[in-house]
């Protein structure tokens, strides 16, 4: 019964993370901010989806693929948005000011 209620808790924070991130996405005003915003809420927002989803792991090895799969992906969207950012640079595209 605990565990279901903390897995309950950790979906529900991580799909507010995930929400954060879509609307930092939104409401931010330049390409770089808006790459800080959604890939920080996407990594932390899906760390908090697979740890609810690991504690609902029948086994260990299932445990470890959903954290090897969180992993891959946080290695992916950072090198993805460093490559947007060194893309948005080299056109000339500037940062933010008010």
């Amino acid at each position: 019964m605990l565990i279901n209620i903390i897995t309950t808790i950790l979906l529900l924070t991580g799909a507010f993370f995930f929400f954060a991130g879509t609307l930092g996405l939104l409401r931010f005003p330049d390409i770089y901010t808006r790459l800080h915003a959604l890939t920080k809420a996407d990594n932390v927002g899906l760390g908090l989806i697979v740890l609810g989803l690991a504690l609902q792991s029948a086994t260990l090895a299932g445990a470890g693929k959903l954290l090897l799969i969180w992993l891959l992906v946080m290695f992916a969207g950072a090198s993805t948005a460093n490559l947007i950012a060194r893309e948005a640079l080299r056109r000339g595209i500037r940062l933010w000011k008010r």
